[in-house]
């Protein structure tokens, strides 16, 4: 029997060759303009490292439902069904848009949790607030206002709320929220896409980000909240319930108190391990670069159960294989 903590550090290790296959891919078609295409060389990536896995894997966090996509949609068995039993997210492409113009901050992510441990979301919006570790348990709230929530993260941090930055989406709906941010005399930082790396920035010194802050989609809510659990970072979620489809979507996936706040272990629970990896450039992440016959990426790894984060920078030549 293979010991059990050898085989959690080889998983963990083949999440990050998964992440790095699917980047490698994905770069291919930086700048192209054309974000489906460099989507689903992704997905493709992805997808046929997953299906070769020894573990028996479920997606539960996915491209979308079985009528939307036939590779990686919710509910799919993944794996060759020896090993582990596990649970499954993933954004096989995180700002797709991103790569189609060549911009920064695109990454591709999976994360694994015991069978069980991720939850369930609709693919409909969720509000989040995030922050990074080594600060008191329940600093921040979603039902205080932004300036509340900033004066209690600068008084933790010990630094005037002028120095703190927030990270949100360049999205209309933040209007009001952006007001409220500047108003409280804090910083912001806008991104065109990626709240998944919007989060794990916040919980990163060297980023120069200090809180995530806003509405993005749920999935990703899940996917970020496995994130933060590895470095024991802070987040509270809760789906934003806008008609009755919404409320149909949360009541279908057995979500029965539609205002409950969700903490990043109630979303990630139990033993989980993260990997995401750079495709283009960003604050944590080199993105892919190509080499004569090859490619140079740059990942992180790690598990809750550790807390052990790992930077690997992958030299992969692809002459010695069809698959880098």
């Amino acid at each position: 029997m293979i010991n059990k903590t050898i085989a959690d550090r080889n998983l963990a290790l083949e999440t990050v060759r998964l992440t790095e296959i699917a980047a490698m891919a994905a770069s291919q078609y930086m700048g192209g303009g054309d974000e489906k295409v460099a989507d689903q060389a992704a997905v493709e990536a992805m997808h046929k490292g997953l299906i070769g896995l020894d573990f028996d894997g479920t997606i539960r966090i996915g491209e979308g439902s079985i009528d939307e996509t036939d590779k990686l949609y919710v509910g799919e068995k993944v794996g060759t069904g020896e090993g582990p039993k596990m649970d499954v997210a993933v954004v096989s492409l995180e700002g797709k848009s991103i790569v189609a113009r060549g911009g920064p901050y695109a990454i591709t992510v999976i994360a694994m949790a015991e069978d069980g441990g991720f939850l369930t979301v609709p693919n409909i919006y969720m509000e989040k607030i995030a922050v990074g570790p080594g600060l008191p348990d329940g600093l921040v709230d979603l039902d205080r206002e932004p300036g509340e929530n900033l004066k209690a993260l600068s008084e933790a941090k010990g630094v005037p709320v002028s120095d703190l930055v927030v990270c949100m989406l360049d999205r209309p709906r933040h209007g009001g929220l952006i007001a409220k941010i500047r108003e409280a005399g804090a910083r912001i930082r806008m991104i065109l896409d990626g709240d998944v790396m919007g989060v794990i920035s916040a919980s990163h010194l060297d980023t120069g980000v200090d809180m995530f802050l806003g509405i993005g989609a749920a999935p990703q809510g899940v996917l970020a909240a496995a994130a933060l659990r590895g470095v024991n970072g802070q987040m509270q979620g809760r789906l934003v319930i806008r008609n009755n489809d919404d409320r149909a979507a949360a009541k279908a996936v057995g979500i029965e108190d539609l205002d409950r706040k969700y903490s990043a272990k109630e979303m990630a629970a139990g033993d989980v391990t993260f990997a995401a990896t750079g495709v283009t450039h960003s604050a944590l992440l080199e993105g892919v670069r190509q080499t004569p016959g090859g490619a140079i990426t740059h990942s992180m790894v790690w598990r809750s159960m550790t807390g052990t984060l790992r930077f690997v920078e992958g030299h992969h030549t692809f002459n010695f294989s069809d698959n880098p």
